[in-house]
């Protein structure tokens, strides 16, 4: 089988994910996806009718959101009408799964060069949302909310779902601020050293105005004392009814785990931020990079996907890191460094507790609690952070994964390389 080479990535600084107050809040969401698949073609000049697909994540496919993205966001950029462009959703896990199915493309031989990446405008879906609920919809975090489905398959929210599982794992408030106060410390050296600044493309307007240039949300600020203060974020939306037979969102979770007395641990200093931001990932074949004078900077060992308990929703990545390693035929001790996505500081200390990890080998440069979580681009802004940090540090093997909605996880694990490896 042929081997699939990531070339580069990019991506814009992330904005806070607010109307009025995000730097990015008032763009398009297609522009922010321009950004960058112009920024991947223009710093490895790309000769984008050769680009055999664009294959894009976004979460909430709505609105201006909606409309396949990826095709409608390359032709923006200024590609080729010759490269396709599709568009796909497995909620946070999507950033993953379209570098995924990229790597897969050109493994089997179908493709030789595919652009990968995701956007996500949470100040637009915050916005939806409120619409559709103000409109007697039902909460989209719900999905495909049916009685038949929540008796089954009860899925709850996924605050609440991260406090059920703190609960039930015997997480302190203590350990999962520290969790919270890590990510911003690490996060903050990360942006004084310029350690993104490989990756960072900034986003300008239409008149070549700067929109942003560095991360918006970060608070290097943070004390452990102010974590502290901060009221859990998720007791009164737990228990807030849903429909008319008084469902709650706790009320879902006790119907499968009844002797389940769920705790409030999570606030917004150790839950993920909302941001927007875009990333993409060049992904191609050693015949096409050679034809093309392209030098890759890793490639895709192994990748896989794993579902476990919906109505817990956060639990897969552990057995998902896993399974990609058996795929692998690595060990936990061969991989030098992991991203996980902190969606909730729990999700982080639970893989990090469950692998036996050593915490200075997890998200070295802090994560999604200090830097955000744009949903549909998060994982491939994991995967090029990744490469940035293993050339930094000179190590060789990274594994990125991180929870989805519906009780999912992908995973993905790229080896640094200076050339090419048969």
């Amino acid at each position: 089988m042929s081997q699939a080479y990531i070339i580069d990535a990019v991506r814009t600084p992330r904005g806070i994910g607010k109307q009025g107050k995000g730097a990015l809040a008032d763009q398009h969401p297609q522009h922010l996806a321009a950004t960058v698949l112009k920024a991947i073609a223009s710093r490895n000049k790309l000769d984008t009718a050769t680009v055999d697909d664009v294959i894009w994540s976004v979460s909430t496919q709505d609105g201006m959101q909606g409309g396949d993205l990826g095709r409608m966001a390359a032709l923006d950029a200024g590609y080729d009408v010759t490269s396709s462009g599709t568009t796909l959703d497995r909620f946070c896990g999507g950033g993953i799964t379209s570098v995924s199915l990229a790597a897969a493309q050109v493994m089997s031989g179908m493709e030789d060069c595919v652009v990968a990446g995701g956007t996500e405008m949470m100040s637009l879906t915050g916005q939806l949302a409120r619409d559709k609920m103000a409109a007697g919809m039902k909460p989209p975090m719900m999905g495909s909310y049916n009685e038949r489905l929540q008796q089954s398959h009860p899925q709850s929210h996924q605050g609440v779902c991260g406090d059920a599982i703190a609960t039930q794992e015997g997480f302190t408030r203590e350990e999962l601020d520290e969790v919270g106060y890590r990510s911003q410390q690490l996060a903050a050296q990360a942006i004084k050293e310029g350690r993104f600044d490989k990756s960072l493309v900034s986003v300008v307007d239409d008149e070549g105005t700067v929109l942003l240039d560095q991360e918006e949300f970060p608070r290097p600020q943070t004390t452990r004392e102010g974590l502290a203060a901060l009221e859990p974020a998720f007791t009164k939306i737990a228990d807030v009814p849903l429909d008319q037979n008084g469902t709650t969102f706790r009320g879902l979770i006790n119907r499968k785990y009844p002797d389940l007395e769920i705790e409030h641990f999570h606030h917004a200093g150790n839950s993920s931020g909302v941001v927007d931001g875009a990333a993409a990932v060049l992904v191609t074949s050693k015949a096409y990079a050679q034809k093309h004078g392209l030098k890759p900077r890793a490639r895709i060992v192994a990748t896989a996907n794993m579902g476990d308990d919906p109505t817990l929703m956060l639990n897969a990545p552990v057995p998902a890191a896993r399974k990609v390693l058996e795929k692998a035929g690595l060990t936990v001790d061969d991989i030098d460094l992991f991203e996980i996505n902190e969606a909730f500081a729990v999700v982080a200390a639970k893989f990090v507790r469950d692998l036996g990890l050593d915490w200075d080998k997890v998200n070295v440069n802090g994560g999604s609690i200090a830097l955000g979580h744009p949903i549909g681009a998060t994982g491939s802004i994991l995967i090029g952070t990744m490469i940035d940090e293993l050339e930094r540090q000179n190590k060789r093997y990274g594994l990125v994964t991180m929870c989805a909605a519906g009780g999912m996880a992908p995973a993905i694990i790229i080896e640094r390389v200076a050339d090419f490896v048969d």
